[in-house]
């Protein structure tokens, strides 16, 4: 009684569990249910809207296991993006979970924040320990040599304090969740692949496991006189988690962007072995011929599901 009546205040406070906003309708699904909560306050990084993904049948006599999944305006309706493509968490995560192949569990779909979504995305140890110049030059890039990659400074170590400290809390009251670190997981592509690692990284006793796909491990747009995947490499071989207890999935292709990735992951892959991560805890998957897209990160996104929560 005492999380529907937190859950129930917060929607009426925020006016979060609606059909439609003015801007952004609630996506539609074919399993399950969406519950917004709408422009998500935060003391650390801008509001925005938070979409959770329940199963068919979530009851809250049950415990869940939770996902934590980063760009949550592009994972359930293709007709609410912005280029009409979608990841299909709630057919994929649905399915799974119908035929039993995956404990239940929640999906928290956390909006980024469109122009400053590489501040919230970059990992921000690793940046810090570039050199002034690298960081200047860093700060200088352009995306197509035209519009402004980094509308201000990095702030991912405030956008995981958001999650962990603020949105974290909220789920575990509003709903029936596990909310020890085995059932607690991270997941996102690209720049949401770089901010999983780092989050796993970070918070090793919150987070058990990753999914990273298509992971930007460049950072910016170019390979030309780049320190950064030096940066990323180094930081890893650091500060990974305790593979004893923790899983790591990463993947790529080889069209559009993921055609910077292939030697790169080579990279990460040989950081993992040394680290003594094995096939029990990590996986590195690649798909010949997939794009930098959510339509190929949705062919494969059981996979990735299949490794962190199998029963």
């Amino acid at each position: 009684m005492k999380k529907i009546l937190i859950l129930l205040l917060y929607l009426i406070s925020a006016n979060a569990f609606t059909q439609t906003t003015v801007n952004h309708p609630l996506p539609k699904v074919v399993s399950g249910t969406i519950h917004r909560l709408e422009n998500f306050q935060s003391k650390y990084v801008d509001a925005r809207n938070i979409d959770i993904w329940l199963p068919e049948g979530y009851n809250a006599n049950e415990k869940y296991a939770v996902l934590y999944m980063h760009d949550g305006q592009t994972l359930y309706d293709s007709t609410t993006t912005w280029n009409h493509q979608e990841w299909g968490v709630d057919d994929i995560a649905g399915e799974l979970i119908q035929q039993k192949k995956v404990q239940p569990f929640i999906v928290v779909g956390i909006w980024n924040a469109d122009a400053k979504r590489h501040l919230d995305y970059f990992p921000q140890k690793p940046f810090e320990s570039l050199s002034s110049k690298q960081q200047d030059s860093v700060y200088a890039t352009k995306r197509n040599n035209v519009s402004v990659v980094f509308v201000g400074k990095i702030q991912s170590d405030r956008y995981l304090k958001f999650i962990v400290n603020e949105l974290k809390p909220f789920i575990d009251s509003a709903y029936s969740t596990i909310k020890g670190p085995s059932h607690t997981f991270i997941a996102g592509s690209s720049m949401g692949g770089l901010i999983s690692m780092y989050a796993i990284c970070e918070y090793p006793k919150v987070f058990g496991g990753a999914a990273c796909l298509s992971t930007h491990w460049p950072g910016i747009f170019t390979m030309e006189n780049n320190p950064i995947p030096d940066a990323f490499l180094n930081y890893m071989s650091i500060h990974l988690p305790n593979p004893k207890n923790h899983k790591l999935y990463f993947d790529y292709g080889d069209q559009t962007l993921d055609a910077m990735y292939p030697p790169l992951q080579a990279k990460v892959d040989e950081v993992l072995k040394a680290k003594g991560y094995t096939s029990k805890n990590w996986m590195t998957k690649y798909f010949p011929g997939e794009s930098h897209s959510e339509k190929s990160w949705h062919k494969r996104l059981d996979i990735p599901l299949l490794f962190l929560l199998k029963k």
